[in-house]
């Protein structure tokens, strides 16, 4: 069985062929504009676009905690919305990160990825603003990714970006 690929790097730019889906954690509240989410806007403004008016039009789709949303960025490059934090803020309720949510929308986004035979790229998701632990995160990532056959690979960010 093969495991997550760790590179430093930008997970904005995946180097390997063939088609690409980048995942990343988006709030519940339709807060876009802090973390990882302004390296992907600085490449495209398609995904940022989308995001907003999914939560916009929220009444009418299934946008929600363990929601994905897939964009295609490029010919090549798709980027997965996935609604895995409640809120953008730590408060009574702990940190925003919610791990059901993020091993729902994990799931999800399998099917859409072997769908498209396509490979994973992603920051440590869950682990920058939203303050989950990648203790946490990463056995869900090898349980509804890697244990399909979908190749994955994590960027760990010179700054800490996440």
């Amino acid at each position: 069985m093969s495991e997550i690929t760790f590179v430093r790097g930008d997970a904005t730019v995946p180097s390997v062929k063939g088609v690409k889906v980048i995942a990343h954690v988006c709030n519940d509240i339709g807060g876009w504009g802090k973390g990882f989410v302004l390296a992907l806007s600085r490449r495209w403004p398609e995904p940022e676009a989308e995001y907003r008016a999914w939560h916009r039009h929220r009444a009418s789709n299934d946008f929600g905690l363990g929601a994905i949303q897939l964009v295609r960025a490029e010919r090549y490059i798709w980027v997965a919305n996935m609604i895995g934090q409640r809120g953008t803020r730590t408060g009574s309720k702990g940190v925003p990160v919610r791990y059901e949510a993020i091993d729902t929308a994990l799931a999800r986004l399998a099917d859409e990825v072997i769908e498209r035979g396509a490979s994973v790229h992603m920051p440590r998701i869950g682990c920058g603003l939203a303050g989950g632990k990648w203790s946490r995160i990463e056995p869900l990532i090898t349980e509804r990714l890697v244990r399909r056959g979908i190749a994955v690979t994590v960027y760990d960010h010179g700054e800490g970006a996440g």
